[in-house]
């Protein structure tokens, strides 16, 4: 039986109630303090009562804050290098040029031979790139279908998320037969209707709603039934100066009657439940920031130590112009300050009688800034799965060392490539297919009828960029061992190292050996 000491005793006489909770207290400490509560989950160490928390679902954690977290990943990646560089690097990475399709039509089920096999795939090429290679195929007709790529990751990764719809025209353009549309919305014209979220059944612009987050409608089992689309950015001046002009459109994602996606969600989800992206840079934000600021210190310090500058003492006042290198008054920062003296390169100034100049010895550039800055950008790098040396695009390591940092990259790349693939590009591959076969421009017996069918003829992998080769020989004798072994294919080969496609590279193959026996 525990002790209770002279306190306990007190209290229990002149305040029971008191005693009881705090006995109540100490057990539910006892409890506590085991497992994780020893450590991660700990109360009572100094080092863990400062930690402050205050988690929620995904939608206090997130969505409530999105807003916040887009804008600064837009205004880092604007203004700060090193946000740049990191989102420009996945991007080159993931995408560069663009993912390129490579058919993978299931000849064996739909029972078709090698020769018929191989002219529906060359087929197949033909139209999507009559289609992929034009600027029509953006509904704002400024890009391709490759650089619609690259707009729509680089998107996702600054804002969290992207959206694409895929309206059809009413009728083909000139020199174009298709009219499929990729129309891409940025993340923030995806937002619930006055800009404000329903949590409740309610009724919205006649429509029945179960919730609205952040734009987008679910049902009562947390399904994703439609998107709600505002007709402008929200953030835009027009839009700020004109707050009662703002519409909102609903979008289904999925037509009643076909199944279609009429909306295309560019995500990577973090936590179940969650609807909106979190922007890449998140977890980083602060830090990115301070190294901005310490950087622009840097820079100004140094920049202000090159100055030479001298101040001459005179026996008497004077009211003559300094002589040397003077800033233009309209140049002037603080031209209505009459005693203020802004320096320049080669500045030589007056001074009155008995005024003197004293200067704190700067010692800039500063000796430790790599190192420092060294340090933070490694974390950052780990942090968003980005190498210190691709970051920096400098391999000065060792051969094993550089290698293993772009193949963890590269495994990285593969993922981001992959379901970004599968979001965006198979998604709209698909729909051009349909509308191929429904046109006739490509043959496709059963495709609207069985989707067996249909996934059998719109089978297809997306090449992206090719690895970074630090040694091209032993890349190709490693990739030649590969294939032999049957651990890989010459196709697959060929698209990781070149980003090329075997079968055409095959067909250029035969035509130059015609060429050079002729």
């Amino acid at each position: 039986m525990k002790k209770v000491n002279i306190l306990d005793r007190a209290l229990a006489a002149v305040a029971p109630t008191y005693a009881v909770k705090r006995a109540a207290a100490r057990a539910a400490l006892s409890v506590i303090n085991s497992g994780y509560g020893n450590y991660g989950a700990n109360l009572t160490k100094k080092s863990m009562r400062g930690w402050e928390f205050f988690g929620g679902s995904a939608k206090e954690d997130i969505e409530d804050n999105i807003d916040v977290l887009r804008q600064r990943s837009r205004d880092a990646y604007m203004g700060v290098p090193i946000a740049a560089a990191a989102l420009k690097t996945k991007r080159t990475n993931v995408i560069a040029g663009g993912l390129m399709p490579t058919p993978q039509v299931d000849a064996e089920y739909l029972h078709l031979t090698e020769e018929q096999s191989i002219a529906l795939h060359g087929q197949i090429i033909r139209e999507f790139s009559l289609w992929a290679d034009s600027s029509l195929c953006d509904a704002d007709k400024m890009d391709n279908f490759y650089k619609l790529q690259q707009l729509a990751f680089l998107s996702y990764l600054m804002n969290g998320d992207a959206v694409a719809l895929l309206p059809f025209k009413d009728a083909p353009e000139p020199g174009q037969p298709y009219t499929l549309r990729v129309r891409l919305i940025e993340a923030d014209r995806v937002c619930s209707p006055n800009l404000y979220d329903r949590l409740v059944p309610c009724e919205v612009q006649g429509y029945k709603v179960q919730q609205i987050v952040q734009g987008v409608e679910t049902d009562a089992d947390g399904a994703v039934v439609a998107y709600w689309i505002c007709n402008r950015h929200p953030l835009a001046n027009t839009a700020m100066a004109q707050p009662g002009k703002l519409e909102w459109t609903r979008v289904e994602a999925y037509g009643k009657l076909t199944g279609r996606k009429n909306v295309l969600h560019i995500i990577s989800r973090e936590r179940i439940g969650q609807r909106r992206g979190v922007p890449m840079l998140a977890p980083v934000l602060e830090t990115i920031k301070q190294i901005g600021r310490y950087t622009d210190a840097e820079i100004t310090a140094a920049v202000i130590s090159s100055y030479f500058t001298v101040f001459v003492q005179s026996q008497e006042a004077s009211d003559a112009r300094p002589f040397g290198e003077m800033l233009p008054p309209d140049k002037l920062l603080d031209a209505q300050d009459k005693g203020s003296i802004e320096i320049g390169p080669g500045f030589v100034a007056d001074l009155n009688p008995g005024e003197t100049v004293q200067f704190a010895d700067p010692k800039h550039p500063n000796s430790g800034y790599d190192k420092f800055t060294d340090a933070l950008i490694k974390q950052i790098g780990a942090a968003l799965e980005i190498p210190q040396e691709v970051m920096f695009k400098l391999f000065s390591s060792s051969y094993s060392a550089a290698r293993g940092a772009l193949n963890e990259f590269w495994r990285t790349c593969n993922m981001e490539r992959e379901w970004f693939a599968s979001d965006f590009c198979q998604a709209v591959y698909e729909e051009w297919f349909a509308e191929a076969v429904s046109r006739g421009r490509i043959q496709a017996p059963g495709f609207f009828t069985d989707p067996a069918i249909k996934k059998a003829y719109t089978g297809c992998t997306w090449n992206g960029p090719a690895r970074t080769n630090l040694n091209p020989v032993q890349e190709v004798d490693a990739a030649i061992k590969r294939v032999d072994a049957g651990f890989s294919t010459a196709e697959q080969e060929t698209a990781q190292m070149t980003g090329g496609d075997y079968r055409q590279n095959i067909r250029q193959r035969l035509t130059e050996a015609k060429q050079k026996g002729s």
